[in-house]
């Protein structure tokens, strides 16, 4: 390339660009004018599908749904014709002379029916506005075609209404017409469990609390099968009198459904649910026989340890003719196909206990084990769905009575008399007070007496003491034989231990035993005679350790130290948890534990045939120890019990060592060995079992020699 060439291009793409760089650069109003354009294309686009949204076929006879739906007005000059109004969730339409008009909600902002179905909405509506609006109309016309006249009661105020007397007061939610709240107004029954920052919560026991899960609700079918669950619908409350109100849906054509709620006594726990319907055949299918029951509750804390009370909260019920049951402790599952008498959503000290006059049909009963880190104010969730029989003619086709209160044993025994005097419903049965021989002990003497006490003492700490004084002398013919039967066995140790020298060896074992056997039988003692009454004891501890944590007297009772007889009386908090044990120290378990130890004690010197058996020793040493971890977490009354149990019971040895001569003993029992004693049965063949099994350890010992 020569230089002439190379010129010429250098001079070229120099005016090339200097064109490039003189050219007017683009307005800047340009890129923007483009993009509202794509924007108007786009809103267009958008518009065109909105127009499709609301279909002819939609509101195709929508006039003679609002008629058939909504509420005539009752100002209508006589002779005309009434313009009909049908309210829900976001939408009036009125239908005047078969004009259709009215105003649908778009995301807080209220616009003409007709803009709605012919999608000539306000430029200043957006979008999602838009789109609102034609959601909210699309869902009134179908709620009009699927619950027909009760989908004017899908919107309204949510409100409450309070039924109170002495001891009980509810609040009725418009919404739903079901009971959102009970609280009980016993100043006695108080919430215990740590708040925040640890502060006990002293408010007043929720039983049904206001939130979501704690519902109930009927579910009824109408013409056109539709299902219907009354939680849905808004009521209107009608107070009839100071105990009485009646929560009630119009349903036109004078139909009427409601649910009429009576409290009725100063200090009544139960509440009386009616349903009451007039002309409801217009509505609902003279088919329709049954309605299901559906009942959730979320089921709070009142007590300051979760696990005793978590163990202690189940779904109970009761089969027609059947003992009643419960669900168990934690999750459980359960399906009936028969007849139940109630149902009872089932706290440690209080209850909701549902009492249909007519039985449940069927049902599904459910519950969840709630966790403490994920909900530590709850303990478990609860579920029912019932069936009833029902009918669309007759006015008040269900009744039930609505039990919401505490544990007492005497007050639910008397709610059973009240609700049902000539079939035992057995309401005391959520009571948990042991099978059947230690709920008779529990009913037929502790409760009465422990009751008779309360009338005349007001310290729960004494009446205890005097309810342990009263069993102990009951028992005192057995603990004086028990003792009377050691004391002979302890006489005659040294016989026994004359006989084990002159036969020592396992290879004379059984001889040594049949000596020892007949020694007893000469003398008139007997090892079992001892153990017989302690045996005959045993089902009053067991009554007592089952009576004491289901005692609601007991709550929130103080005495000495414990802030409260029916939990744990804390001294200690550990700064670490220890298993089985926990993290605290309850100082009446100490106390039963120590007192546990020194009556093992004085029991095992009572018997010094214990002495050869060291292993024995630790085990029953052992046991105490077993206690302490085991009774930590219990009620300290009952911890309290043992303890003064126990301790009686050491006192009355000492007095029975000072009081009984045993060389007196010996010698009556001596002279009973020296007298010609007929053998019992029992003896007879006891010794007759020793000498085969004798005979048989001679001949195995025969043929090792070989």
């Amino acid at each position: 390339m020569d230089k002439n060439t190379l010129i010429g291009m250098l001079l070229m793409a120099a005016v090339i660009f200097g064109f490039m760089y003189l050219q007017p650069k683009p307005e800047a109003n340009k890129a923007p004018a483009n993009k509202e354009q794509v924007d108007s294309r786009q809103a267009e686009k958008e518009r065109d599908a909105l127009l499709d949204s609301i279909r002819p076929d939609e509101i195709a006879g929508l006039a003679n749904t609002i008629v058939a739906v909504g509420v005539a007005d009752a100002e209508a000059a006589e002779g005309s014709q009434p313009a009909y109004t049908y309210n829900t969730a976001g939408v009036t339409l009125v239908n005047d002379n078969g004009t259709v008009s009215g105003t649908v909600d778009a995301m807080g902002t209220r616009i003409d029916y007709n803009a709605v179905v012919t999608s000539q909405f306000p430029d200043s509506l957006s979008l999602p506005q838009r789109q609102a609006a034609i959601a909210s109309l699309r869902g009134a016309i179908m709620n009009a075609k699927k619950y027909q006249t009760f989908a004017r009661h899908l919107s309204g105020a949510d409100t409450v209404v309070t039924l109170k007397n002495d001891v009980l007061a509810l609040n009725i939610s418009t919404r739903g017409g079901y009971i959102n709240r009970a609280v009980l107004l016993d100043k006695k029954y108080c919430t215990y469990f740590p708040g925040e920052n640890g502060v006990i919560d002293t408010t007043q026991v929720e039983v049904i609390q206001p939130i979501a899960k704690d519902n109930y609700s009927f579910e009824l079918t109408t013409n056109s099968q539709q299902r219907i669950d009354t939680r849905d619908m808004y009521f209107k409350p009608i107070v009839e009198n100071d105990s009485t109100v009646l929560m009630q849906l119009d349903l036109g054509s004078g139909a009427t459904w409601g649910m009429r709620y009576t409290l009725s006594g100063k200090d009544s726990y139960v509440v009386k649910l009616d349903i009451v319907q007039k002309n409801i055949d217009k509505i609902l299918p003279p088919s329709m026989a049954t309605t299901a029951f559906v009942w959730n509750q979320r089921l709070g804390r009142n007590e300051r340890g979760r696990t005793f009370e978590q163990q202690n909260s189940a779904v109970y019920y009761k089969e027609s003719g059947e003992t009643p049951d419960d669900l168990g402790m934690k999750h459980g599952d359960k399906e009936f196909n028969q007849r139940l008498q109630w149902i009872a959503f089932k706290n440690q000290f209080f209850s909701t206990i549902v009492i249909p006059s007519e039985q449940f049909n069927t049902a599904i009963l459910k519950q969840r084990e709630l966790m403490d880190n994920n909900d530590p104010l709850y303990l478990k969730d609860m579920s029912a769905r019932a069936t009833l029989d029902y009918s669309t003619m007759t006015e008040n086709p269900v009744s039930m009575d609505i039990y919401i209160g505490p544990n007492l044993y005497p007050l639910l025994s008397q709610v059973d008399d009240e609700i049902s005097p000539d079939t035992d419903l057995q309401l005391t049965r959520v009571i948990p007070l042991g099978w059947a021989l230690f709920r008779w002990i529990n009913t037929i003497i502790i409760i009465p007496v422990f009751t008779f006490l309360s009338q005349f003492i007001s310290n729960y700490g004494v009446i205890i003491l005097l309810l342990t004084i009263f069993i102990k002398v009951i028992l005192f013919p057995f603990t004086y034989k028990s003792y009377m039967s050691q004391a002979r066995m302890r006489v005659l140790a040294p016989e026994i231990k004359e006989i084990n020298e002159k036969y020592p060896g396992n290879e004379n074992a059984m001889t040594r035993q049949q000596k020892t056997m007949a020694l007893y039988s000469k003398a008139g003692a007997s090892p079992m005679s001892g153990c017989l009454p302690l045996l005959l004891q045993m089902p009053i501890l067991i009554a007592m350790f089952k009576f004491f944590p289901s005692c609601i007297e007991l709550r929130g009772q103080q005495f000495l130290w414990a802030q409260d007889l029916a939990a744990p009386d804390v001294i200690f908090t550990l700064p670490f948890t220890i298993p089985m044990y926990g993290n605290h120290v309850s100082l009446f378990c100490l106390l039963m534990t120590v007192t546990n130890i020194l009556y093992t004690r004085i029991n095992m010197q009572n018997q010094p045939s214990q002495s050869s058996m060291p292993a024995m020793k630790w085990m029953m040493y052992l046991m105490p120890v077993m206690f302490l971890v085991f009774f930590n977490q219990y009620a300290a009354g009952l911890s309290y019990y043992y303890f003064l149990s126990l301790l009686i019971t050491i006192v009355q040895t000492y007095i029975f060592r000072r009081c009984i001569n045993e060389k007196k003993v010996r010698d009556r029992m001596m002279a009973n060995a020296a007298k010609p004693r007929k053998k019992s049965g029992f003896m007879a063949r006891l010794e007759e079992a020793q000498r085969r099994q004798q005979a048989a350890l001679r001949e195995q010992q025969k043929k090792g020699r070989r």
